[in-house]
């Protein structure tokens, strides 16, 4: 975030809190060319940023993952580095693939932990749907809703066969704890299209969660 002594700053950025300009932008691209050394100089600008979406969104089930945001991190960013798809134009580009490497590494996580109780109840994980703890009830919606993330990942996945953006949407605010506008910047949207698109998701993914859990919990 830039520094300055903006008064009275609104919690919700214009764009992805995080590092960011011409140069983050250029960095993205050379290792999306696969140019040497690209990616090692990435790392170290993207680090507390990625850390801060996975220590967000890990907050009320990091224990019960085993894991801590910092190893998630490292891991998140080599499945990103070591991918087939780098083709990244730009920071938000990039912030939307980081969000769902993200994801698939506690999912991973938690299939791991269910395996391991053999059967027993999958691992739990606090999702934010805000960016900051600021964000509490901004856009209508509570500070946070608590998920099965095995289930929640499931039900993405069917979302996404029936309302892609819509499925995207969701991804990015429970998976990534984006607001609405930054969720905007990373799609390329219109808040209001996002707002939209999130009512109509949000409503699908709480029927389609409730019937999982027979009385919706």
């Amino acid at each position: 975030m830039r520094p300055g002594n903006d008064p009275a700053p609104d919690p919700s950025p214009p764009a992805p809190e995080g590092p960011g300009d011409a140069d983050l932008d250029a960095l993205c691209e050379a290792v999306a060319r696969g140019e040497p050394g690209a990616a090692e100089r990435l790392f170290p600008l993207v680090y507390d940023h990625l850390r801060r979406i996975a220590a967000r969104q890990m907050g009320g089930g990091a224990g019960r993952v085993t894991l801590q945001p910092t190893a998630v991190v490292h891991e998140a960013f080599l499945r990103l580095r070591h991918g087939a798809d780098r083709s990244w134009q730009g920071r938000t580009h990039f912030l939307s693939a980081a969000v769902r490497a993200i994801r698939h590494v506690l999912v991973d996580a938690a299939r791991r932990r269910a395996a391991d109780k053999r059967g027993g109840k999958a691992a739990r994980i606090t999702l934010v749907e805000g960016a900051t703890p600021a964000a509490k009830g901004r856009d209508g919606d509570p500070a946070a809703t608590t998920h099965d993330v095995l289930d929640l990942h499931e039900a993405l996945a069917e979302l996404a066969e029936r309302d892609p953006r819509g499925a995207r949407v969701a991804e990015l605010r429970f998976f990534g704890g984006l607001s609405v506008t930054e969720t905007a910047a990373v799609l390329g949207c219109s808040p209001a299209t996002v707002k939209a698109d999130w009512v109509v998701s949000r409503a699908w993914l709480a029927q389609r969660l409730g019937a999982a859990h027979g009385d919706g919990r």
